[in-house]
């Protein structure tokens, strides 16, 4: 089978800020989309990664920074005229269209010879499995077959730069992991530069080749999936991705014995040999449940076991230690009883310490932790 052609390009982002009258609603975001690449735009409801998909499409003017593809300022092109194709979140498919219509419209409308229109449609139609459906309208298809109606309407048009607006996100869950993977192939078989948004963490990290985490029209970090994951750059980061989430226990440092040690909510925890913080200070002590072990030594944090899930492959703990909550994760499927107590030692060298205060990054983790993010990826 023949891959369509698509053009080569890359997009970069400049200090693009946008307000809406008084209210800013992105604050000098600078992103470089290298040629073919996938790059996901990730964060909660909010936080501005849709505005600034629209401000790359050209369906929303920028209020200041600059938006160039392939080296060419595009700010005051219209959205019409920047090559770009967008699918949206609700597909936007004509309703009296057949798919065949549907994916056809923008060249029909642009003038397109009626043998280059055929041609093409069924070219794109065959790489997404839609030839048998060609005649149909959009509502004898299913939400996934629809999707992908969507984005061959986008892919007809051989653009540039291909977005995607939350486009898995009206879909349920099993039929979301199936897309998600057609997507990232079909990306990876076009090789077409990508942006893809998305408030669920779990599609960024099994889809991008880079994230871009955002909060409140910010950039908080920019990263390779297991990169962030591995080494987030402050509070917020460590809380938002993974899956569980990180365990966050606020708390100050102090030195008793041979060992600096911080006290938390939850208990004492032993500083990591590896960092240096003078005693008094404030600090977040972060800890993946995946990295907390069962233990018999004395310096191990008590804990009430609250709730149990298993999940087959994967049984988690809800659990309390002294005021605070905590999860762990445990392979396979270790029987444990709701309400009994359990004894916890974090793994020093996966400990993640933020400054309480600005919320930054102490110390990057060392890098032995980065085969428990293998934890995180199973679907």
């Amino acid at each position: 089978m023949r891959v369509p052609k698509v053009q080569m390009a890359t997009l970069s982002i400049q200090n693009v800020c946008k307000s809406f009258g008084s209210v800013e609603v992105v604050h000098g975001a600078s992103i470089d989309v290298p040629d073919r690449a996938f790059v996901v735009l990730v964060g909660p409801s909010g936080c501005g990664k849709s505005t600034l998909l629209r401000l790359i499409a050209g369906l929303e003017d920028i209020t200041s920074g600059t938006i160039t593809i392939d080296g060419v300022a595009v700010n005051a092109l219209a959205a019409k005229d920047r090559d770009i194709a967008m699918v949206f979140q609700n597909y936007a498919l004509y309703p009296h269209m057949t798919v065949f219509e549907n994916m056809s419209f923008q060249m029909k409308i642009k003038g397109r010879p009626r043998k280059e229109i055929i041609a093409k449609v069924e070219e794109v139609a065959a790489t997404l499995g839609l030839s048998p459906f060609l005649k149909y309208y959009p509502r004898q298809l299913s939400g996934g077959q629809r999707q992908r109606v969507a984005m061959g309407r986008a892919l007809v048009r051989e653009p540039k730069v291909f977005l995607f607006d939350e486009p898995l996100s009206n879909i349920d869950a099993n039929l979301r992991a199936q897309l998600r993977a057609e997507i990232r192939s079909l990306q990876l078989r076009l090789r077409i530069t990508t942006v893809y948004v998305t408030h669920d963490q779990l599609e960024a990290m099994t889809m991008g080749d880079q994230i871009v985490v955002m909060r409140d029209g910010k950039v908080e970090q920019i990263g390779t999936p297991l990169g962030v994951f591995d080494r987030p750059t402050n509070v917020f980061v460590a809380g938002f991705i993974g899956s569980p989430t990180m365990n966050l226990l606020e708390g100050s440092v102090f030195r008793a014995g041979d060992h600096t040690w911080i006290e938390t909510a939850a208990g004492r925890l032993r500083l990591p040999e590896n960092v240096t913080v003078s005693t008094g200070a404030k600090v977040v002590y972060g800890i993946r449940p995946a990295a907390l072990v069962l233990s018999n030594d004395s310096t191990a944090l008590r804990a009430r076991i609250d709730n149990v899930e298993p999940t087959g492959e994967l049984t988690q703990l809800h659990l309390t230690a002294g005021a605070e909550k905590l999860v762990v994760v445990f392979h396979g499927r270790p029987h444990f009883e709701r309400g009994a107590e359990i004894r916890l030692l974090p793994v020093d060298s996966s400990a993640h310490l933020f400054d309480a205060d600005s919320g930054k990054r102490l110390e990057p983790a060392s890098e032995s932790q980065a085969p428990l993010s293998s934890a995180f990826s199973r679907d």
